[in-house]
């Protein structure tokens, strides 16, 4: 059964996943140091690269495994708010964006589909998580979706109770501001089973898999 998923949130020790101000120059706002333990060229799979194949490294290439959609916010897909301008901006990855599937960016004010090479297509649409979830599921046709971010809209799928697992990195670096993940969601832990693994870098994995009623977990 498709699942929907959360797949490498990086969270700092206080709890944020993204700064307060998404610019061009900092697509996650003032959390860079986030991103200082990733290794962005396994979310394929460990087989593209030659060096050793981590925990780390291993748990990072979930990212791709049996994703057939994945929703996100728009400050994931650019910087820009209110209309969209007429900029010729097709998001932060060029083109060649590495999702390969159908993405749908959360926005209200939708446009035009944009279509890319590599299979990559964004949608941008102006929905609810449960309309967003709906639109993305016939497109995964049975593989899993991914909410892809940012912390708000990892937020909003969580308090609707939409999400059945979460890989998030803890990463060992208090940030002291941005944007939390958990603000609202008290008592969240209530409804997962929770793994924590420590890898020798310092970064915690926690695997949050949604109980199934009547199961023994």
């Amino acid at each position: 059964m498709a699942k929907v998923c959360v797949n490498n949130l990086f969270i700092s020790l206080d709890g944020f996943a993204a700064g307060e101000f998404v610019t061009f120059d900092q697509p996650i706002g003032d959390a860079q140091a986030l991103f200082s333990y990733f290794d962005g060229r396994v979310i394929e799979g460990v087989h593209q690269i030659n060096d050793a194949v981590t925990a780390d490294r291993a748990l990072f290439a979930m990212w791709g495994q049996g994703i057939g959609a994945e929703i996100m916010g728009r400050k994931k897909f650019g910087p820009q708010t209110g209309p969209w301008p007429s900029d010729g901006w097709r998001g932060w990855w060029g083109d060649e964006p590495p999702f390969k599937t159908p993405c749908f960016v959360l926005t209200h004010h939708p446009r035009a589909p944009m279509n890319f090479d590599n299979g990559t297509s964004f949608h941008f649409i102006d929905a609810a998580p449960e309309a967003a979830l709906e639109m993305a599921t016939v497109a995964a046709n049975g593989r899993n979706i991914r909410i892809g971010g940012g912390p708000s809209t990892v937020k909003q799928f969580l308090a609707a109770g939409l999400i059945d697992f979460m890989h998030l990195v803890i990463v060992p670096v208090t940030l002291g501001r941005g944007v939390s993940l958990w603000d609202g969601l008290e008592g969240l832990e209530k409804d997962f089973t929770v793994e924590s693994v420590t890898t020798a870098s310092g970064l915690t994995h926690q695997l949050w898999n949604r109980r199934v009623e009547g199961s023994s977990e």
